[in-house]
């Protein structure tokens, strides 16, 4: 249950599929990140025709990773829906002409969106590079994307077993009591999955907990407090962060970090360091719902918060 004053807000089931699919496309950056664009559903085929229409596909531009992306209900049957589904979409995502599919859409959602545009300019991709850039990103395979509204054993074993890379999302929704009209909807901390198969497969095999049949700890699970009970970062230590945004003068903003490792920025107290971030770029004048505070922020020494969450994993794996 969510309090805010006197109103309280239950937890509650999506009326359908499509209620979840509107919700992902309307707030897909903090899924797919802040350097990623949403494209809409195409219907694409198998080798032999088969029709599938996937709920869209993100591409990462930064990252250089693109996705299939299924939104689902986890009273699905995996076996009887799921899996066939997906199944189906990463056949069709393998045919060049699905590819070309995804190039056009790219260019067309270039041209006539403003904030696309503004990504591939942050990375200064020119427009004549458009094409190369997102056909060398299709190269690579997809990451199966599904935000869900809850995860179950069978899935993350399904996801398991797959060659591709699998990243589950857990989306909730909450009413407000007595007055169902009034929704708000919780997504994860710092993009976060529920589950990623990459994440997994690239741990070490003694980073595993036998009794769990879990990763013991994992990029995603990493906090800044946890940098500094390992001396990586102090209490009071000064990190900076430069912005420019397209239009704007750019700027250079300092955080402190306090003792249970949350950020000051700007006078006010930030739980993330993306959240630190974002209160930065949005004072700068950026419109931006989200950025990657991670690879944003650097210590006096020029570190990126990153290459220190990177540096604590390696002491725990000692």
């Amino acid at each position: 249950m969510l309090i805010f004053k006197e109103v309280k807000f239950i937890k509650s089931p999506f009326n359908s599929e499509a209620e979840l699919e509107n919700v992902v496309v309307n707030n897909y950056e903090y899924l797919f990140g802040p350097s990623s664009l949403y494209l809409p559903k195409a219907k694409i085929k198998t080798a032999d025709g088969g029709g599938t229409i996937p709920d869209g596909f993100a591409i990462d531009i930064a990252q250089k990773k693109w996705y299939l992306v299924e939104a689902e209900l986890m009273h699905h049957s995996v076996w009887n829906h799921i899996a066939p589904q997906v199944t189906k979409q990463i056949l069709a995502s393998q045919q060049k002409a699905t590819r070309r599919t995804i190039i056009d859409l790219t260019v067309e959602q270039y041209r006539n969106d403003t904030s696309t545009k503004e990504k591939f300019d942050e990375l200064n991709i020119p427009e004549i590079n458009v094409r190369q850039i997102i056909g060398d990103i299709l190269e690579t395979d997809p990451i199966i994307g599904i935000p869900i509204d809850g995860v179950t054993n069978d899935l993350k074993d399904w996801a398991r077993t797959l060659k591709y890379n699998v990243k589950l999302w857990l989306i909730n929704k909450f009413v407000e009591f007595n007055n169902p009209e009034n929704i708000v909807f919780e997504f994860p901390e710092e993009f976060k999955p529920a589950l990623d198969t990459e994440q997994e497969s690239n741990e070490p095999k003694d980073n595993y907990n036998i009794n769990t049949n879990a990763i013991a700890i994992s990029r995603y699970d990493v906090e800044v407090s946890d940098l500094l009970a390992s001396n990586l970062l102090h209490v009071g230590d000064k990190l900076s962060m430069f912005y420019k945004p397209r239009n704007g003068q750019p700027k250079t903003y300092e955080a402190t970090i306090l003792d249970d490792g949350s950020f000051s920025v700007l006078n006010q107290i930030y739980s993330s360091p993306s959240y630190a971030a974002l209160a930065g770029i949005n004072d700068a004048g950026s419109t931006r719902p989200t950025v990657n505070g991670w690879i944003s922020w650097k210590t006096i020494d020029g570190k990126l918060l990153s290459q220190l969450r990177e540096e604590f994993l390696l002491l725990k794996r000692k």
